[in-house]
Order: C-alpha cells, then sequence, then structure tokens
C-alpha cells in the first residue's frame, strides 16, 4: 500500500515539474531570444486610452481628456492618418446622435420622382379684409360682438350707438315733413342727411309715423367674416367713419410657399399645387398658382408664389404650415434629378465658397467620416442636386454634420474653416479666411487688438517654458475675450466671429486650467489657429504682425502661430528648439 502511495506521489511531483517548465520554460527561452523579461512584455501589452472627440489623444491610463475634459476610453486597435478622415467612437456617434443616408440606387430614386416639393403656410386672403365703421359720430352705448374670433354675419347688429348729431338730424326732418307741401326741396335735404348716415328706409319711416325722435340707433355689420381686431369699448366715442372692427373673411384662403431662385423657371402661374397640413391629416387639397412674387428676398433668395384656396367648410385656418407637390410639367426637373444624385439640405454645410459634407467610410473597424466637398446644382425643397464629389451607394451625414465638423477642427484636420494644403511634402493646416476689414468697425479693431496683445504674452510664456505664467496669460486672455462686443459686426462677419470665438474661449481656457506644458501647447496649435483666423478676417490697428511655421510641431505635422517680431523664438519647443520654425506670412 506504501508502495502504490509512493508512486503517486512521485507521479504528481514529476508532472508539476514537467508542467512548470511547459509554462515557464517555453518564456525563458523566449526572453533569451528577444531580451525581454515577462515584466516588460506585462508593460508593453498595458492598455492605451483615447477620446472618442479626440482620437489623437494617446494616454497609458485612464484620465481626463487634456482637451475637452471627457473621460477617455479604451483605445481601439488600429488607427488613421488621414487628415480628411475623422475617427469616432459608437458611443460617441450615440452621444452625439449622427445620422446617415445612402445617396443614389433606391434612396434617390424614391426622392428623384420629377415633383418639386414645397414648403409654405395658409395665410388670410388680403382681398376679403374688410371693417367694420359707424357712419354715425357720436357714443357706444352696447355692443353685440365682445371678443377677437366672434363670427359676424352681414346684416346682423353689431352695436348701438347715442348721437346727438343723430338727434339733431331727426327734429329737422320732423320740422321738415310739417312743411312738406310748401317746401318739398328741404324735407328731401333732411331725408338725405339722415340716409347719408346709414339710417335705414324703414327706421326712417318709423321716425315720422311715431313723430318721436329715436335717442339710439343700431350699427350693422355690411360684410361677414371673423373678428380679427376688436377697436373699440362700451363708452368710446367715435368719429365719423370711426372704426368698430377688422374682420376677416375665412371662406377663401391663400396658400405662400417659396421658391428658390434657381427653379423659377419650372414654375408658372396656372401650375397644380397638391399640398397638405399636419393640421388635417389623410386628406390632400389641390389649388392652382395664381401669382408669382416679381421680387426675390435678398436673405432667403426665394421668391414667394401664392394659390387660392376655398374653405367652406372651415377646415383649414390662418397660419398652418403646408407641404405641397408642384404637378405641373417638370420636363426640366426631371432630366436634371436623374443625371444627379440628390441630398437633402441638412447634410450639406456651406461656407459661401466651399459646400463640404460628411461621407461614412464603409468596410472599416473603427466609425470614420471623410470631410469631402462638393459641387452643388439646383435645390429642389428641402434637397440638393450634386453635380460633383459625390458617388451613388455612398452614404454620408444628414444629421450631426456640423458637430463632426467641430470635431475636426478641434483635432486639428480639415474642417469646413480649415483647408488642408500641401507644404514641403507634408500636410499642414491653413485657413480661407474672408475678408472684413474694410467693413469692420474701429471699435471692434482695438479691442481685438487687446486680445491679441494677451496672446503674444501667453506664447511668450511657452517660449520661455514657464507653464505658470502661461496659465495666468490663458486666463487673461479669456477675460479679455468677454470684453469684445460681438453686437459690433453684422451679417456674416458676425457669424464668422462667433465660430473663432469659441475655439479662442474654449482653448484659451483649457490652457488657464493646467500647468503640465505639454497639454498647454496642444491647446497653444488650435488656439493659435483661431487667432491667425481673426485677425486676418478683421484687420489688426497699427503694427504689423507675423504668422511663423514650425514644422515639427504636433507630431510632425507643423503648426502656426502669430508673433510681433519677425525673430523666430518657438513656443511649441522652447529652449529645446528655440529658433526652429521659418516667417510664412505677414498681416499688416
Amino acid at each position: 500500500m506504501k508502495k502504490q502511495n509512493i508512486i503517486i506521489y512521485a507521479s504528481l511531483l514529476i508532472g508539476g515539474i514537467l508542467l512548470g517548465w511547459l509554462l515557464f520554460g517555453g518564456d525563458s527561452k523566449a526572453e533569451k531570444e528577444d531580451g525581454k523579461t515577462a515584466g516588460q512584455a506585462i508593460i508593453e501589452s498595458t492598455q492605451f486610452w483615447t477620446c472618442s472627440m479626440h482620437p489623437q489623444i494617446h494616454l497609458p491610463k485612464p484620465g481626463d481628456c487634456p482637451i475637452c475634459g471627457m473621460d477617455l476610453i479604451p483605445e481601439q486597435e488600429g488607427g488613421n492618418s488621414n487628415p480628411l478622415v475623422l475617427e469616432m467612437t459608437e458611443d460617441a456617434i450615440k452621444l452625439m446622435n449622427i445620422q446617415t443616408t445612402i445617396v443614389g440606387g433606391k434612396s434617390s430614386s424614391q426622392q428623384n420622382d420629377g415633383k418639386l416639393r414645397l414648403s409654405g403656410k395658409i395665410i388670410a386672403d388680403e382681398t376679403t379684409t374688410a371693417s367694420i365703421v359707424s357712419h354715425i359720430p357720436g357714443r357706444i352705448e352696447k355692443l353685440y360682438i365682445s371678443f377677437t374670433g366672434e363670427q359676424v354675419y352681414r346684416g346682423q347688429r353689431i352695436a348701438t350707438i347715442y348721437s346727438p348729431n343723430l338727434i339733431t338730424a331727426q327734429k329737422e326732418l320732423l320740422e321738415a315733413q310739417k312743411i312738406k307741401e310748401i317746401n318739398p326741396s328741404l324735407f328731401e335735404a333732411t331725408l338725405n342727411k339722415l340716409k347719408y348716415w346709414r339710417i335705414t328706409e324703414k327706421q326712417i319711416n318709423e321716425v315720422l309715423t311715431e313723430q318721436k325722435v329715436k335717442e339710439s340707433f343700431g350699427i350693422y355689420a355690411e360684410h361677414s367674416g371673423v373678428v380679427s381686431n376688436k377697436r373699440v369699448s362700451v363708452g368710446d366715442h367715435l368719429m365719423e367713419g370711426g372704426v368698430l372692427f377688422d374682420i376677416q373673411n375665412l371662406n377663401k384662403l391663400w396658400g405662400v410657399f417659396d421658391v428658390y431662385e434657381a427653379n423659377l423657371q419650372d414654375v408658372k402661374v396656372g401650375d397644380a399645387i397638391t399640398f397638405t397640413t399636419p393640421s388635417v391629416s389623410g386628406e390632400e387639397f389641390k389649388a392652382k398658382i395664381s401669382f408669382i412674387d416679381p421680387v426675390i428676398n435678398p436673405k432667403t433668395r426665394a421668391a414667394s408664389i401664392r394659390i387660392e384656396i376655398p374653405n367652406k367648410n372651415k377646415k383649414l385656418k390662418p397660419e398652418m404650415f403646408i407641404t405641397g407637390i408642384l404637378a405641373g410639367n417638370q420636363s426640366s426637373i426631371n432630366s436634371e434629378k436623374s443625371a444627379q444624385i440628390i441630398i437633402p439640405k441638412s447634410a450639406v454645410m456651406w461656407t459661401g465658397t466651399r459646400s463640404v459634407v460628411y461621407v461614412k467610410k464603409p468596410d472599416v473597424k473603427i466609425p470614420s467620416f471623410e470631410y469631402r466637398e462638393v459641387v452643388l446644382g439646383n435645390s429642389f425643397g428641402n434637397s440638393y442636386v450634386v453635380t460633383d464629389g459625390l458617388k451613388s451607394g455612398e452614404e454620408i451625414v444628414t444629421k450631426g454634420a456640423f458637430v463632426i465638423d467641430a470635431s475636426a477642427q478641434l483635432n486639428n484636420q480639415a474642417s469646413m474653416m480649415n483647408q488642408l494644403v500641401e507644404k514641403d511634402n507634408a500636410k499642414t493646416s491653413s485657413t480661407e479666411v474672408p475678408d472684413y476689414a474694410s467693413s469692420t468697425p474701429p471699435e471692434f479693431v482695438n479691442q481685438l487688438a487687446q486680445v491679441t496683445e494677451q496672446y503674444l504674452q501667453l506664447k511668450d510664456g511657452l517660449t520661455k517654458d514657464d507653464a505658470q505664467k502661461t496659465s495666468q496669460a490663458g486666463k487673461k486672455l479669456n477675460d479679455k475675450l468677454k470684453d469684445v462686443d460681438m453686437l459690433l459686426l453684422k451679417g456674416d462677419a458676425h457669424v464668422y466671429w462667433m465660430n473663432q470665438l469659441k475655439m479662442l474661449q474654449a482653448h484659451s481656457r483649457n490652457i488657464s486650467e493646467t500647468e503640465d506644458i505639454e497639454k498647454q501647447r496642444k491647446n497653444f496649435e488650435m488656439l493659435s489657429t483661431s487667432m491667425i483666423n481673426s485677425v486676418k478676417a478683421f484687420g489688426v490697428p497699427s503694427n504689423e504682425l507675423f504668422v511663423e511655421f514650425c514644422p515639427m510641431a504636433a507630431d510632425n505635422k507643423g503648426a502656426f502661430w502669430i508673433s510681433s517680431e519677425s525673430e523666430i523664438v518657438n513656443p511649441y519647443f522652447g529652449k529645446q528648439m528655440l529658433t526652429c520654425g521659418s516667417v510664412e506670412d505677414t498681416i499688416k
């Protein structure tokens, strides 16, 4: 029995030694071959962390994103170096509620039906608007119509009025009646005076028959309709012709649609339009175009067209929104649509010089969206024709494009505001900046100059590797931005400044909240892009500024900054490479 136990124990011992050799012997051999210890292998396999909004972040441990402050997430395998493509996580896509649509093919043919879709609303027919007035001067004794929206019918008594002038006129009539045989012309004159005040034959005969003066008379509606405006109250004194109520007849209404100037060639008076409204679900209405506005609205670049709508059943009401389909001869629309791709207007970002969409990349592990410039043709309702830049079957972002573009701009990638250009065989960021300098008020330029001065102090802190000074300058820069009066700018200039202001505030705030100089320099790169855009767009009051470039900054992608001196003092490397860079532009 003892011998048997010894055999069992010996077998277990041999098995343990063999298992240990398999587990550790092989690893030791591998370590000898590649010169790495087991501890080093564990370190190399450590998970790295990135930001769903800023995929360029690559950190060895979890925490907050140094750019936007969001929680970092585990980094997925793979990566993208294309500056035109922004990578995002599934969680970020859900958070931003990004939606996409496949263009061309079946999706496009459903829109490509040769019908011009229009949006508009119902308004009151101006030709049926009227006022109920008093032809008698006097005081309102009683109102039989008391509120806006009440229905009034022609011939209906709406008020009674006390008029001393009318009492005097009745007395004159009774006296003239007594000498009617002697002086018939006087009687006729007093009779016509009452008729002039719209006193009816019946009322006049009652006075003559009863030989009694009436103290008040009724005022009767001369039109039917709904009260749209109440002008008087009981006790008010009215002059002759004074308005009591404004009324609107709703038996006939107008439908008004906006048609963009590119589509006006396909619209003519007499064309039939079928329209619907959410207020009357499941029912279609038809009417014909009766008027096309001869003037284009300069803000919307559209002209109004009008249809006349019968409404005796009162189903439709003014201010209802309607959607119409032009059912006329749309041969020109058909021919153009069949040759081009149709995309919804919500997918397009337009800067005035460029039209941009984001295309979802197919067959990639990490969801990716490519910046794409497109050429637009005519617009049809809520859609554009794309003449160049897209292919049938591609998937574009139809909701959330602006959010993606903002993320791309924060990442210093191609965006609506930033174009990528070739420089020394490397992709670097350069902005396509509008020129508002000639129309910018001097007061705004002076405020921007103070912002620029504070920016230069922040830049000096980075050149001296002084994180504390840089942080303090970031706070002062943010304070100066708050002092800029954005209301001094109008129109496109105002919108452009608002876009730059958001970036300036975000990155100056990030710089002020950290004393990690590397994080400050990453934010300074994007802060400088918006600062250059602003100064180029709106100008500087006096001394010239220099736009300088370091090709080794931003992980060898290159980055710009502004300096008041032409001598290079590099803020991205400080003392390490203080003179690395070159002057690329001068702003005077």
